[in-house]
């Protein structure tokens, strides 16, 4: 597949601080999941959440995904107007129903609630399209984010989709698979049965279990996001090493005030401010020098710890960092660098910023 067109650069050339993706392990990523899907029955729907790329998107189609998982309705527009035509939207919609309508009008949607508000809205964009949008009820299985948490409320949901002109019931949707999902769909299939209702599909979302959704025996579709590029939040999860981690943020020692104190130029404008858990303390993993710790964010400064390295980074090294969670730092970039077969090249991040 080819690449977005960009300005060939080397590595010294990159201001920073700058995003570098290691294409290779990019596509690594890529099939190691797709191949785990296709080998157990799986549909693979990929969150685009974590890259928010045009390029990625078509990358992971290409190889095998059942269309894309989205998490707002900017996302979904920009890769509509890509060409892509198979969407998820995985957050539930209230009040939104006119945008919806228009997508709903030219590609096939699916949508997921938890609520009669968010099917209302689901319902009111169908009848505007003219076009029948798939409707997942979400429930919870123990994030208590969205989702609705007794099997009989998922029952109702799914008995006014059925009664809803244009609307069809997909399935049941949950984050994390996990065990407390088995207990859920289990408890659900009967219900569901004693009410002569039919439960299509089961979509279950989390890269840390991914390689191991299988074995839940209740899980039709995968929706992952972060495995494309993996972060240090996947390496403490045990779903990733190092060498499988693709993406970067290179920055500059712009300042060593102290013997064991250095200051880069990557603050929280830059890098997450969300932990690793178990993938080490600090902002972030500094390839070079594995023992020190970015132990404090500002805006533009991000401070390092070299009490415990015997390497000490100098004034004016560039560092390659490993991101505690690759979501947000993607979403705090306009563009990434991309190195593959080795060159450059600059890629748009085409859906950046776009939340509602």
């Amino acid at each position: 597949m080819s690449a977005p067109k960009g300005t060939n650069v080397t590595f010294e050339d990159l201001e920073t601080p700058a995003p570098l993706v290691d294409l290779a392990i990019v596509d690594a990523n890529l099939k190691r999941m797709q191949d785990y899907c296709d080998s157990h029955g799986i549909r693979l729907r990929p969150h685009i959440k974590t890259h928010k790329s045009i390029a990625m998107a078509k990358r992971q189609l290409a190889l095998g995904a059942h269309g894309i998982t989205c998490q707002k309705l900017g996302e979904a527009e920009v890769m509509a107007d890509a060409g892509i035509d198979d969407i998820l939207i995985s957050y539930p919609l209230v009040g939104k129903a006119k945008r919806l309508a228009a997508l709903a009008a030219r590609v096939k949607m699916t949508v997921a609630i938890d609520s009669e508000q968010a099917l209302t809205t689901a319902a009111e964009a169908a009848a505007s399209a003219g076009h029948t949008i798939g409707v997942l009820v979400e429930f919870d299985s123990g994030a208590k984010r969205t989702g609705v948490v007794r099997v009989e409320d998922a029952l109702a949901l799914a008995r006014k989709i059925a009664e809803t002109p244009h609307l069809t019931f997909a399935g049941l949707m949950t984050y994390p698979a996990n065990e407390n999902t088995v207990a859920f769909v289990n408890a659900a299939r009967a219900a569901f049965d004693d009410a002569g209702i039919a439960i299509p599909m089961v979509s279950g979302g989390g890269t840390p279990d991914a390689f191991s959704v299988h074995e839940l025996g209740v899980i039709d579709e995968l929706r992952v996001g972060t495995y494309i590029y993996n972060d240090r939040m996947m390496i403490g999860a045990g779903h990733a090493s190092l060498a499988d981690c693709a993406f970067d943020v290179i920055a500059t020692v712009v300042s060593r005030p102290e013997e064991n104190r250095a200051i880069i130029d990557a603050g929280s404008k830059s890098l997450t401010s969300d932990p690793a858990g178990k993938g080490g303390p600090g902002h972030g993993l500094i390839r070079a020098y594995p023992d020190t710790v970015i132990d404090r964010l500002s805006e533009e400064h991000g401070m390092v710890d070299l009490t415990h390295s015997t390497a000490k980074p100098e004034i004016g090294e560039k560092l390659r960092i490993v991101p505690n969670h690759v979501c947000p730092v993607t979403n705090l970039h306009d563009a990434i660098w991309v190195e593959a077969d080795g060159e450059i090249s600059e890629w748009p991040v085409d859906a950046r910023g776009l939340t509602r």
